[in-house]
């Protein structure tokens, strides 16, 4: 007794086509999603305060909080890829919420060529972040320094006063505001442009 021969089904040529379709589709789609996912976060960061992502302000308040002094640190960071010091030129500082306050970092091209660095942001603790108010700085913009160059990188801010109403931030007397600077994309693997 022998088995029944099986054959094989074999898939009509237009359902090779639309699984083709299908599959260009969703990887074109991720593609796409990938490529969007630094820009729709940092937007997502910037409009919720999420993980200590500072708020920017036009203007300070009018309201001047006295009796709740807030102490703020400066860290300054840069990755390895790119020849650069930075550093915080302040130092700590102690503001009462609603009082404005300009700051300076600097940043010096250690290399012997141009190159090109852009910075992002952020504050400990990460409850404090909805309720530092940034004016002024230069996240997120590329800065292209010369040999040996040195500039002042100053930093205007606030601390909005409804952090002393805040149940989840009125306990908060210090807070970190970190720079860390990178290379700037387009640039090579040393930040040159």
């Amino acid at each position: 007794m022998s088995a029944p021969a099986v054959t094989p089904s074999v898939a009509p040529a237009g359902s090779n086509r639309r699984l083709l379709m299908i599959l260009a589709l969703v990887v074109s789609g991720m593609v796409g999603l990938a490529y969007a996912s630094v820009p729709l976060y940092q937007l997502f960061c910037q409009v919720t305060g999420y993980g200590g992502t500072t708020q920017v302000a036009e203007n300070t308040g009018e309201t001047v909080i006295l009796d709740h002094p807030v102490k703020v640190r400066f860290d300054a960071n840069v990755s390895p890829a790119l020849n650069w010091r930075f550093e915080a030129v302040d130092a700590p500082l102690t503001l009462n919420p609603g009082e404005e306050v300009v700051i300076n970092y600097r940043a010096t091209n250690l290399g012997d060529a141009p190159s090109t660095g852009t910075s992002t942001y952020n504050v400990t603790p990460v409850k404090a972040g909805p309720h530092f108010m940034k004016i002024d700085c230069f996240c997120f913009i590329e800065q292209t320094l010369q040999p040996g160059e040195s500039v002042l990188m100053p930093v205007r801010f606030f601390i909005d006063p409804e952090i002393v109403t805040d149940s989840n931030a009125s306990d908060v007397g210090e807070i970190i505001l970190s720079y860390t600077f990178f290379p700037a994309l387009g640039g090579g693997a040393d930040g040159n442009t």
